[in-house]
């Protein structure tokens, strides 16, 4: 199976993304604290694209695909024509280091990679890939 959601990148339309994924993993009997866990995650990757590659222009657009080809596995890909942030060479900053500075952010990258089990990036005809794989 396969759905396909596509929105501008406005932070306002990050709830229409959360019901979507929602919506089609309840369809697909994920267990419910499975479906948040995901939810969390991809509003994570969503919110970061909207707000870093987009600067939360709602005329740049976004599409959210999610692809279920097995029984276990779903597979969720952010499709946009922004820059590319690869998460995993990112450097996550200390937790110490985080709460001496009291900075806001950077605990959304580790939260994303603790969830998904295989995150990777590509690009395929000027549009940029996020793959986020998920085995439940």
């Amino acid at each position: 199976m396969n759905y396909r959601y596509k929105i501008g990148c406005s932070l306002s339309n990050l709830k229409g993304i959360r019901d979507f994924v929602r919506t089609t993993l309840n369809e697909n009997h994920v267990p419910e604290l499975q479906i948040s866990a995901i939810v969390l995650a991809l509003d994570e990757m969503c919110s970061n694209l909207m707000i870093h590659a987009h600067h939360c222009n709602p005329d740049h657009n976004l599409e959210l695909c999610i692809n279920h080809p097995g029984q276990e596995t779903f597979i969720f890909e952010i499709i946009d024509d922004g820059s590319v942030f690869d998460i995993n060479h990112f450097t996550e900053p200390e937790m110490g280091s985080l709460v001496q500075e009291k900075r806001k952010g950077g605990l959304g990258i580790r939260l994303v990679k603790s969830i998904m089990d295989k995150i990777e990036y590509s690009s395929e005809g000027g549009k940029s890939i996020c793959r986020l794989t998920k085995n439940i």
